[in-house]
């Protein structure tokens, strides 16, 4: 049998010629075999084009997923985010008026103007449950995405008669999620215009539970209320009395009776006086889920996502946000 020699390797960079390993009598040197894959590649799979029919029904399916979850995100995580906003402004607002002796005492500004919905009118202190919220005027459902509000019809606290704070329990901010823990005998603060004034819990109570006694003559109450029930899933209201233990203020001008109040503005109610801007928001969103499926048919998926992408993004929230009104106000 005949040897076949292997060709000698190649000379390294120096020059240096390597010698080949001798060949082995009776054996025949062949070149190495390659491996085969492990696993054949499997065809690429061709979908079919969609019709303009499919294209927009996965457009309208993909809008309403999309809805749902920047609702969800609205509601639990940015609205957070925007309380936190609106306090710091409200805060410094309310700050700059203390100092130049503009805060307002009654439903007017000290122009004579009636103050508009969120202006703030007080800080309110709770140091049990830790509660340090700018109180603004008016409780529709957009007036509480800023803070806890006065009730319009109410004194402010502090002043002879009864007045009435409403706040979120959960959503933005929730400054109220816990007022149900007060226990009677607990004190804290609110400061208006007017200087400090210190209230003490009388009790808590739920719809149906006897109501405190008649106000005396110049004498002062507060009421806290909030949403009972799990959060972001109210089923009722809940109640703080707490009466004045400090000296009463001066009577502020009030000329928004019980029976002019909106309903909107009462614990527990929705604001649907501005659905329109939700129907201008889904218009808007259905417009730029339609713009995005002509432009992926005329420029590519690409081009179309780099694009659309925010647009589509600010449409959702925007809608979402404008679900919110529709809902109570003390959720």
């Amino acid at each position: 049998m005949s040897v076949i020699e292997a060709p000698a390797p190649a000379s390294p960079a120096g020059g240096v010629p390597v010698e080949a390993p001798p060949a082995q009598p009776g054996y025949t040197a062949y070149p190495p075999v390659p491996r085969p894959p492990r696993r054949v590649p499997k065809p690429p799979v061709l979908l079919a084009p969609l019709s303009p029919a499919q294209a927009v029904s996965r457009s309208v399916i993909i809008t309403a997923v999309l809805l749902l979850f920047a609702f969800l995100l609205q509601v639990v995580v940015l609205s957070q985010l925007q309380h936190l906003e609106s306090q710091q402004r409200l805060r410094d607002a309310f700050r700059a008026q203390l100092a130049a002796g503009t805060a307002p005492v009654s439903e007017a500004d000290y122009t004579g103007k009636m103050l508009r919905s969120t202006s703030p009118v007080g800080i309110l202190s709770i140091p049990q449950i830790g509660v340090n919220e700018v109180l603004v005027e008016g409780t529709d459902s957009d007036t509480l995405k800023t803070g806890a509000g006065h009730r319009r019809d109410t004194p402010l606290p502090g002043q002879p008669g009864v007045s009435v704070l409403i706040g979120r329990a959960a959503a933005y901010g929730g400054p109220f999620s816990h007022i149900q823990e007060l226990a009677p005998g607990d004190r804290f603060t609110v400061r208006t215009g007017q200087g400090s004034s210190t209230f003490e819990v009388i009790g808590v109570r739920y719809a149906g539970d006897p109501t405190p006694a008649a106000l005396a003559r110049g004498g002062s109450r507060l009421v806290l209320q909030s949403a009972r029930g799990p959060a972001f899933a109210p089923n009722g209201v809940v109640y703080v009395d707490a009466r004045l233990v400090s000296p009463v203020m001066d009577a502020g001008a009030r000329w928004t009776t019980t029976g002019a109040l909106p309903p909107e503005e009462r614990a527990l109610q929705a604001d649907t006086r501005e659905v329109w801007s939700l129907v201008f928001a889904l218009q808007f969103l259905l417009a730029a889920h339609l713009g995005a499926v002509w432009a992926r048919r005329r420029v590519g998926s690409r081009k179309t996502w780099l694009v659309g992408a925010p647009v589509v993004a600010l449409a959702v929230l925007l809608a979402a946000d404008r679900i919110v009104p529709l809902l109570p106000n003390v959720l």
